[in-house]
């Protein structure tokens, strides 16, 4: 009895220790009152230097008020990144490359999961390092304009509606749907107008007319805004010469007025220095983070922001002003429930369990499976997996670069192709490899074993292409002269030599393999390989996804995001933001790869599309109807495209528009009927001021498994189908 009592005592003062312990000291570490009250009690009780320490991307911190040191900076692209151990998916524009908004929203609520787990793993031993903590500077919303641009793969491509679809999903899926607590906060970037040149966009000025920035480049960050992002970055360059970071129209006029966005605007990395560095627009940094905090800049990556001190002693800036600004920004870390004790969000009991498990692997593979695009087929894919010899060959085919892309995360398990195609064969069979040529190099002289193994092999694969050696951001691009961009649109010569070398005189399939995150030249490729199959950066399970794909374990569903032109020669200056000869919509000439372009192991049919109506008045919806069937012989996946024409709007309209897509799965002989409602705002044009109008006259509504040209017809694409509509 005894013994219960004191067990009992003890328990006692352990529970009224820890109640102690997690009852608030000041009002806002109380979390039963109004965001509002707390952030006003906080700010309320700092000096001004410990608020402008707290709007620095690396706060320190204000220990005599218990709030520990945050870091801001954080990355979750494609998977947490520059962490610890962590599920990596493909890279962004492989992503875009699905047409699967639905998956991306499941890839991001995995990233979150993950990222929370780290978080709390982390936080219980007092780690709050750079990339430990719960706000991510993704996605990047940027158009894919020109495909010189290295960043370009962190995409999701060419067209503003795929790119906002995708960029929704991913904020919701990484954000989560409590009503209280956010998961971790996203933040769509680089806003605007910023897509290269890279080595310039330090004093580089964009210039875009309000049509093309109304009808591309604003958009997408419109619809997340719109959604609910918690953040928004400013760019490094000028756009329509005023800095992004210090930009009246966009942060003030657009940003906060028309789109009412209460969220957090943080800079670019260093983006404020600019402003005296690289633009040279005012004398130093006093100036400098006075202009960016004036016109709504909360956050700083950087170390312009210590100077707001003086700031408000020189009267350049008021404390209020600090205060307001830093109010919005602390809203953020209460949401996230940085003040509040452990247990209070429903996101505290993850942890270790939650981080690059099974379940988080299966999906990175069916993420990769679903990028892959084949672009050529002549018959011979998919292979069987019991033929006598294959060799595996290339570059990249032991890469583990070529899986990563920029912006990557860390694992124990990655997969590379070679080790991928090599597990996926049976036993009996063999399989040999030999990295036969560089990914660049000056020698095209090509291994005789290497050609001579090719001869003896039942199939040879080549697995080549570029990696982040030579296309990405300016400084991690080691081999890029250019500051990652690609102002050479070919792949390496010494690749392509090798490639001839391996196919001359030879009768055997050969499979060429393209790695990289941006649009290339393949047209030696296309003509002298038997299939061609782009896999983009595959992420951790890339080598098992590219041998599921070319064993026809599944069937490749991937469409491009962006066009791939024949040459750069078709593309106006890669300085000139005009949409004009851009892109599917704007550019006239033939390409290589059009928009929306991939083929299947099986075929497709569309019939019967059918519209609600066939004339139509200004603020009218329409429903699109059209039924899609499987006449092969293998379970496959298309993505079901609809496009919109004004063929009578004038030289300044686009050619055409994606206006919504659906990916279905479709057994062998299965039929569905697929349902889309066009909305007046997606009838409507953009005009040279900016504001989307009705337009009178024909409109053709068009739907198909690629953008709806000859082109594609060529290449193998479904034929599309077109309804006429007028409009009065």
């Amino acid at each position: 009895m005894k013994n219960k009592f004191l067990l009992g005592l003890c328990l006692l003062i352990f529970n009224v220790s820890n109640l102690i312990a997690q009852s608030p000291s000041y009002p806002f570490q109380n979390k039963n009152l109004s965001i509002d009250q707390r952030i006003k009690d906080l700010v309320g009780q700092l000096t001004l230097e410990e608020k402008v320490n707290e709007m620095l991307y690396n706060a320190p911190g204000v220990p005599r008020l218990g709030v520990p040191q945050y870091n801001w900076w954080n990355e979750a692209l494609h998977g947490v990144g520059r962490s610890g151990r962590a599920t990596v998916f493909p890279q962004a524009i492989g992503l875009a490359a699905t047409f699967n908004d639905e998956l991306v929203f499941e890839e991001a609520n995995v990233i979150s999961d993950e990222a929370r787990a780290m978080y709390n793993v982390a936080v219980k031993k007092d780690y709050r390092m750079q990339y430990g903590g719960l706000t991510f500077w993704s996605p990047n919303i940027n158009i894919f304009r020109d495909p010189r641009w290295g960043r370009g793969q962190e995409t999701y491509g060419e067209d503003p509606v795929l790119t906002t679809k995708m960029g929704i999903a991913f904020v919701k899926g990484l954000q989560g749907n409590d009503p209280t607590y956010l998961k971790v906060a996203a933040c769509a970037k680089h806003y605007a107008v910023h897509s290269g040149p890279e080595k310039m966009r330090h004093e580089f000025n964009a210039e875009a007319s309000m049509k093309d920035l109304w009808e591309t480049y604003l958009p997408a960050f419109k619809a997340l805004v719109e959604n609910n992002v918690e953040a928004v970055m400013c760019a490094y360059n000028k756009t329509n010469d005023e800095v992004c970071c210090g930009n009246q129209y966009l942060l003030q006029e657009v940003l906060r007025t028309q789109w009412n966005f209460k969220g957090h605007v943080v800079s670019d990395c260093w983006a404020i220095g600019d402003f005296f560095g690289g633009h040279k627009i005012l004398p130093g940094p006093i100036e400098a983070s006075a202009l960016a905090l004036k016109r709504g800049v909360n956050l700083e990556c950087g170390n312009a922001f210590p100077y707001l001190v003086q700031a408000v002693k020189k009267g350049l800036v008021t404390e209020q002003e600090i205060d307001n600004s830093l109010s919005i920004l602390l809203r953020t870390k209460f949401k996230l429930g940085l003040f509040d004790p452990v247990g209070s969000t429903p996101y505290d009991n993850l942890a270790e369990t939650s981080i690059n498990n099974t379940e988080h692997r299966a999906l990175a593979r069916k993420v990769a499976q679903q990028s892959i695009v084949l672009l050529k087929n002549n018959g011979v894919l998919p292979l069987k997996n019991d033929l006598k010899k294959y060799f595996v060959t290339g570059p990249n085919a032991a890469s583990m670069d070529a899986l990563m892309g920029n912006y990557y995360g860390v694992n124990d398990k990655y997969v590379t192709i070679l080790e991928g195609l090599t597990a996926a064969i049976q036993d009996g069979s063999q399989l040999q490899y030999r990295v036969g040529t560089p990914l660049v190099g000056d020698s095209t002289r090509a291994s005789k074993f290497s050609t001579g193994e090719a001869k003896v092999s039942d199939a040879t694969i080549v697995v080549m292409g570029i990696t982040g050696y030579l296309e990405g951001e300016e400084g991690e691009s080691v081999l890029s002269k250019t500051g990652g961009d690609r102002l050479d649109y070919n792949i390496p010569a010494n690749q392509i030599e090798y490639l001839k070398a391996l196919k001359l005189k030879n009768t055997k399939p050969v499979i060429a393999v393209i790695t990289g995150g941006s649009p290339m030249n393949l047209s030696e490729v296309h003509e002298i390989a038997d299939a061609v199959v782009l896999v983009w950066y595959p992420g951790e399970e890339g080598g098992n996804a590219v041998a599921d794909i070319i064993f026809g374990k599944v069937a490749p569903s991937g469409k491009l995001p962006i066009s791939f032109p024949k040459s750069l020669d078709q593309l106006p200056a890669y300085e000139n933001y005009s949409m004009k000869g851009r892109t599917y919509r704007f550019m006239n000439a033939e390409p290589m790869y059009p928009f929306g372009f991939g083929l299947s192991y099986t075929n497709f049919k569309y019939e019967d599309l059918k519209l609600s109506k066939s004339t139509i008045s200004k603020n009218e919806p329409l429903t699109a109807t059209v039924t899609i069937s499987n006449t092969g012989k293998m379970l496959g996946e298309e993505v079901i495209q609809l496009y919109v024409s004004h063929p009578n709007a004038g030289n300044d309209a686009p050619i055409m528009a994606l206006k919504n897509f659906k990916k279905i799965s479709l057994a062998p002989g299965e039929r569905k009927t697929v349902q889309f409602t066009i909305t007046p705002e997606m009838l409507n044009l953009i005009n040279e001021s900016g504001q989307s109008v009705f337009v009178k006259g024909a409109l053709k509504i068009m739907v198909g498994g690629s953008a709806p040209t000859e082109r594609s017809k060529a290449l193998g694409a479904a034929d599309f189908l077109t309804q006429n509509v007028e409009c009065k």
